[in-house]
């Protein structure tokens, strides 16, 4: 898998991206920043209980609502390469017919689901799978998807890093990926492997005596329904404390022609009001918030 430093050119990686569908970006995070992810996010990880099916790991822990939970995210999600690639590869503009006039419409891109994922010593491989399948896409076709995991802890074939098939974003639906076309990813901490939502993958079995912990965040295109519910997850008052960019990326925005509105207005203008342009924003109306 080819490797790039941070500052990377950013044509080249999404060059890379788009022929072999994963890459790895060493020192993706600065270690203050990884330092304090694992403060903030380290305890709930600790009191969550493994889980109870074949898919997700009987042997493995997974934290959600990460924006809820931590301020720390903003690097991650807008680190250049991350962010500058999935905007690249995604935002294309689209033609559209209006009555008698052509315009191009170019979709927005949103948060679409956060995990942090520790996989502990003893649990299997996971069936290798593609992501976008959550949206039922054919290949091979359109990226909607572009996914990293930063690896909070070492990453080794030993410990369960990330087993990918490059390529597999251009085969058609009916070819079945096999374990043995997999390349486990191996990265120090800190670093983050990026990703197609059409590349097959999945997390590697752990044969170590420490669990392998990486932090996922997916962004899909704008047009396609969240696959965890930000809205739900990330109270009003903990997606005020994140810039403008981040709280549009959680879907306080719109996407063109015309989803996502709130009374025919910007969403985003309704974070900063007492009122909505439909009424009054009452308790019956306010989102609900996090406990702790």
């Amino acid at each position: 898998m080819i490797r790039f430093r941070p500052d990377a050119d950013l044509d080249g990686f999404v060059e890379v991206l788009e022929r072999d569908g994963a890459a790895v970006v060493e020192d993706f995070v600065t270690p203050d920043v990884l330092a304090g992810l694992w403060a903030d996010l380290g305890p709930g990880l600790e009191a969550t209980a493994y889980g109870d099916d074949w898919y997700n790991g009987t042997r493995t822990r997974r934290l959600s609502s990460l924006f809820a939970r931590t301020r720390r995210l903003t690097p991650v999600v807008l680190q250049p390469l991350y962010l500058g690639a999935a905007r690249a590869v995604m935002q294309r503009p689209v033609p559209v017919w209006v009555g008698r006039s052509r315009v191009e419409l170019t979709p927005s891109i949103q948060i679409s689901g956060t995990q942090v994922i520790q996989i502990h010593p003893g649990q299997g491989r996971q069936p290798l799978h593609r992501d976008d399948a959550l949206h039922l896409r054919r290949h091979p076709g359109p990226t909607s998807r572009v996914q990293l995991m930063l690896a909070m802890s070492e990453f080794t074939a030993e410990n369960g890093g990330t087993q990918v098939i490059t390529g597999s974003h251009h085969w058609d639906d009916e070819r079945a990926p096999l374990p043995s076309e997999a390349v486990p990813t191996e990265m120090a901490a800190g670093s983050a492997l990026v990703w197609l939502g059409g590349v097959y993958h999945g997390g590697g079995r752990n044969d170590s005596a420490a669990p392998r912990t990486g932090l996922t965040i997916a962004l899909d295109l704008g047009n396609l329904r969240q696959e965890e519910n930000q809205y739900l997850a990330v109270p009003r008052e903990a997606v005020l404390d994140h810039p403008e960019e981040v709280r549009r990326l959680l879907g306080y925005d719109r996407c063109p022609p015309g989803l996502g509105w709130l009374e025919m207005a910007d969403p985003y203008d309704a974070l900063h009001a007492d009122t909505l342009p439909g009424g009054p924003l009452d308790d019956d109306r306010r989102p609900a918030r996090r406990a702790s």
